[in-house]
């Protein structure tokens, strides 16, 4: 909260330096300000949808990406190297272009703007959440998993209530990480037309021509957005640590 503050008191502090500021265009104190800012947070509920999504469906594919590479088979493990590396050496844009554009074409299959960004943002984020899964299980102790099997546990219990809240609780940090990046990702889905924060203010600038100060507004939603899932990830970490404790 300070730090918004503290960037309040500097927009505040530019707007009455410079007289090349319109901050008419998004004051809240006349009729066509509000309505600008109303539209403008419009694109709130679909960015935080969005990325929650991604994010719910990056993490279910990571993990299932992830215990392959800690499979005692090779051909497991390289496929599962395969898919990370190949995946990750695709910049986000190009992605989210092929997905929506390309991958109707292979398939046959329409894609809605939102589905298509989805599959997108998910795609990308699976690679990392993999990379982070595996980091987070191969830090448990081997004798986790022989205490467990030392009480007739298979393999599927000793993943689901040995290790993998453990695990959870070590990459927590580093999750919380992937969704304030998938946060700020989202953004690009606005080239293929998705009606998030980015894409509101780009239609707004088209028709203010006033570039600047709509953009900083967008910075200062994204802000606020993002230290408020920070917040979140921090209270949650300290809650597991009480708990484990």
């Amino acid at each position: 909260m300070i730090r918004i503050a503290l960037f309040l008191g500097l927009l505040l502090a530019l707007s009455g330096c410079s007289g090349n500021w319109g901050w008419y265009v998004v004051d809240p104190r006349t009729t066509s300000g509000w309505n600008n800012l109303r539209f403008l947070l419009s694109g709130l509920e679909y960015t935080v949808y969005l990325s929650a999504v991604a994010i719910t469906i990056s993490m279910t594919v990571g993990l299932l990406v992830a215990l392959p590479a800690l499979s005692p088979f090779p051909w497991l493990r390289r496929a599962s190297r395969v898919y990370v590396e190949l995946v990750r050496s695709v910049p986000l844009l190009v992605l989210i272009l092929w997905v929506y554009y390309g991958l109707p074409q292979l398939t046959g299959l329409t894609l809605s703007v939102f589905w298509a960004g989805v599959i997108a943002l998910a795609l990308s984020d699976s690679a990392f959440q993999a990379e982070i899964f595996r980091g987070g299980i191969q830090s448990i102790a081997r004798g986790q998993y022989e205490a467990a099997y030392s009480v007739s546990l298979g393999y599927r219990d000793t993943m689901r209530y040995v290790i993998l809240p453990q695990a959870l609780r070590r990459i927590l940090p580093a999750l919380g990480n992937q969704l304030i990046y998938m946060l700020k990702m989202s953004s690009l889905v606005s080239v293929i037309g998705m009606q998030e924060l980015t894409r509101k203010a780009n239609e707004l600038v088209v028709v203010e021509y006033r570039p600047l100060e709509i953009y900083t507004i967008l910075v200062l939603e994204y802000l606020v957005l993002i230290l408020i899932v920070s917040s979140g990830v921090r209270w949650l970490e300290r809650r597991l640590q009480a708990d484990e404790s």
